[in-house]
């Protein structure tokens, strides 16, 4: 037996063959496989060889032994002179903003005189 959802009383009541369209369903068709398209080259594993160009050179190697030292630096500052400028200026602009912050609420608890 079909059924189907009745509009006004919201319930499912019998129904003829005909009126059976199950939503979702599709006919059934031949599974095609559609064109890829990529925006760079793609070359399979064996034709890479062991460089492809459009990657560039694997650093991962040097990094890891840079990061992996133990010589006493803290890992946020092991590349040099650079990331110790990024260090400081962001200390100092989160030091100037909790006085800044301070700052204004003592402004803003003092009363105002008239």
């Amino acid at each position: 037996m079909y059924y189907k959802l009745n509009g006004v009383t919201l319930r499912l009541t019998g129904a003829s063959a005909t009126a059976y369209t199950p939503q979702g369903l599709r006919p059934v068709a031949t599974p095609h496989n559609p064109q890829v398209i990529f925006a760079t080259p793609t070359k399979m594993v064996s034709e890479a060889g062991s460089q492809v160009e459009y990657m560039g050179i694997n650093r991962v190697p040097a990094l890891q032994k840079l990061f992996q030292s133990s010589d006493g630096v803290p890992v946020h500052l092991k590349r040099g002179r650079m990331d110790k400028l990024l260090y400081r200026t962001t200390m100092g602009l989160t030091i100037g903003g909790v006085v800044y912050c301070l700052v204004a609420l003592y402004v803003a608890a003092q009363p105002r005189n008239k």
